[in-house]
């Protein structure tokens, strides 16, 4: 088993911490901080729209809904495949990565984009390669799953505050 991508593609998770052998994800209790972090953040910001594209449009109806995330939790960039080699530009080219980590990650890319730059004509992505792509667990992060939703309601408020995050519209 190896690094998975949950419902965007982007963080990258150890399939053997967050699925259990029956391919179900297993209980956030059981998994490290940062991966329940993500996952839980994940359910948040799945099928929102491109950063960039609502940017540019202004109304989330006008945009392409988000299937890559970088950055940190509260911090992520959401990107449609159309817009990411304009990320990847400013993090290798225009400074982007001097905000690595950085909770205001997102605004700097956002404030980037917004003042009209972009990624040259023709600025290669990244190349993706699926391997195995049906061995690995796919649970759709878009709707209702039960195992997390329950897990997110076991866990009190105080907790969920700990981690920095408002879950109020997930639970």
């Amino acid at each position: 088993m190896g690094k998975v991508s949950i419902a965007l593609r982007g963080w990258r998770f150890d399939e053997e911490e967050v699925f259990d052998d029956d391919g179900e994800i297993r209980p956030l209790e059981e998994v490290s901080d940062e991966t329940r972090e993500r996952l839980i953040r994940l359910r948040v910001v799945a099928g929102e729209p491109c950063d960039a594209c609502y940017l540019l449009s202004e109304s989330k109806s006008d945009c392409n809904v988000a299937r890559i995330v970088y950055g940190e939790p509260l911090g992520e960039v959401l990107l449609c495949p159309d817009h990411e080699a304009d990320f990847l530009y400013w993090y290798r080219e225009a400074g982007g990565s001097d905000h690595r980590g950085d909770e205001h990650f997102a605004d700097y890319f956002h404030e980037w984009f917004a003042a009209g730059n972009r990624a040259p004509e023709g600025y290669g992505g990244l190349d993706h390669v699926d391997t195995e792509p049906d061995r690995v667990p796919a649970p759709d992060m878009g709707e209702d799953v039960p195992e997390l939703e329950a897990a997110l309601e076991e866990i009190d408020d105080e907790d969920l505050d700990a981690l920095g995050m408002d879950y109020s519209d997930v639970t």
